[in-house]
């Protein structure tokens, strides 16, 4: 059972926080790539034959409190508790300290929410576009100007492999493909 404590806002308005006992939760909160389970997550899963050929280019999506995903993943739908191309490799867990704006979960169902009235455009408004927009609604990082560049720098830099298998699973098809390529080339 979570317990709220009451605080007085400025206007002297009672508000409600969580209790320690639900900051620890949050604190607590784990990775289970088991159940795909990522809390305070951007995820992303590699894209058939696209990312073989260019192993840094994904699908993305934005993990609630709970770690369920949500992902922008076709002309008005947001798939949740999933992928559209599969489970996630890797993960960039954020920290919830950082939101400056709107609760975690509330930023992630109103950007779900926004994402199922638009359409799909894999150059300009896509998976990287719904998980920057999420970000934005929580001014997370005390930034407003998140991108889908950023996102995808972001990913790069800051993410971590679900395991060997996610290791695997982004850079295996593309190995093979340089290895045949290589093969053609000096034994043909």
């Amino acid at each position: 059972m979570v317990r709220y404590n009451r605080l007085m806002t400025d206007d002297d308005q009672p508000a409600l926080v969580p209790g320690d006992e639900m900051r620890e939760e949050r604190q607590s909160a784990h990775i289970d790539t088991e159940r795909q389970r990522f809390p305070h997550c951007v995820v992303w899963t590699p894209l058939p034959l696209l990312s073989w050929l260019f192993p840094l280019i994904g699908h993305t999506g934005i993990c609630t409190a709970d770690g369920v995903i949500h992902d922008f993943s076709g002309p008005y739908m947001v798939t949740v508790d999933g992928m559209a191309f599969g489970n996630p490799t890797k993960y960039w867990q954020l920290d919830p300290a950082k939101i400056t704006e709107m609760e975690w979960d509330t930023a992630v169902l109103r950007a779900s929410q926004e994402y199922r009235g638009r359409m799909h455009n894999l150059c300009c408004d896509n998976c990287h576009s719904h998980v920057a927009h999420a970000l934005n609604l929580m001014g997370y990082d005390r930034k407003k100007n998140w991108n889908m560049v950023h996102i995808a720098i972001y990913m790069l830099i800051y993410s971590k492999f679900t395991g060997c298998g996610g290791f695997l699973k982004t850079y295996l098809p593309f190995l093979i493909l340089v290895a045949i390529i290589l093969v053609v080339v000096f034994v043909f």
